[in-house]
């Protein structure tokens, strides 16, 4: 079993920054990759950034050049972050980490944390 706590949330203005983070533990054998999604009211889960193990990165359009995920360059500790800076109003949303990856058994997993608000107000 494979469990995911994020911190990092809140209330923030316009413009300014929060960085999220989400550490992984349990049954681990390997990570493939981290991720961080959203989910606004009303609308659905949408893709915010994603790292995988060897660092490769792919994020969004809306939050290119302000959002940058990152891993711990010990990746033994399994935790990814996302610093988000030049926030906007229409970035207040449920952030959500996913982790994909083995397990000891070697049986493939993907997790999903419990959510982080993140709220801008204009």
């Amino acid at each position: 079993q494979v469990q995911l706590v994020e911190s990092g949330g809140g209330l923030v203005q316009a413009g300014g920054s929060l960085r999220l983070s989400c550490a992984a533990s349990g049954s681990i054998f390997s990570i493939n990759a981290m991720g961080w999604y959203r989910q606004a009211p009303g609308k659905q889960r949408e893709l915010v950034a994603t790292i995988t193990k060897d660092g490769s990165t792919n994020s969004a359009d809306s939050v290119k050049g302000r959002f940058i995920i990152s891993r711990d360059r010990d990746n033994a500790k399994n935790t990814v972050y996302l610093q988000m800076n030049s926030l906007k109003p229409e970035d207040t949303a449920v952030y959500y980490c996913n982790v994909r990856g083995l397990t000891l058994r070697l049986r493939d997993f993907g997790s999903w944390g419990q959510g982080t608000q993140v709220t801008v107000s204009s």
